[in-house]
């Protein structure tokens, strides 16, 4: 791929909209807009702290289950990384308020004919070191 193929500014503002969007949904337990970010395939991937959801029957049925958060989250070092038009990876490492724990976040993008969907994503909480 060509440099100036990589981080088009046009591409890396409708992705950060996007991220921003997938966030507010979540923190707002929107489970319908969450649903409508994914992929609907059997084969998506996402890969949560304490979950997993192979599909998107499995992303649905975990979605419309999942309470609302109890907790806020501040987001910190979002990196929002295009290739072309039509591909992004997001991260973004965040802070809970009901826990010590660092969190992680990467999501794959893709643009497909309905829209851009999450075909990938992966969510973990470690500790840091004193």
């Amino acid at each position: 791929m060509k440099a100036g193929e990589i981080d088009r500014p046009a591409v890396v503002a409708e992705l950060t909209r996007l991220f921003h969007d997938y966030e507010r949904a979540l923190m707002g337990n929107d489970a319908e807009a969450l649903i409508a970010c994914f992929w609907a395939d059997a084969r998506l991937t996402r890969y949560g702290i304490a979950d997993r959801q192979l599909g998107i029957d499995e992303m649905i049925a975990f979605r419309r289950a999942t309470p609302a958060p109890g907790f806020t989250r501040r987001l910190e070092n979002l990196r929002i990384t295009t290739f072309g038009a039509e591909l992004a990876v997001a991260q973004v490492e965040f802070v809970r308020s009901d826990t010590a724990l660092r969190g992680f976040q990467s999501q794959t993008w893709v643009r497909m004919d309905n829209g851009w969907k999450i075909v990938a994503a992966h969510v973990s909480m470690i500790p840091l070191p004193a």
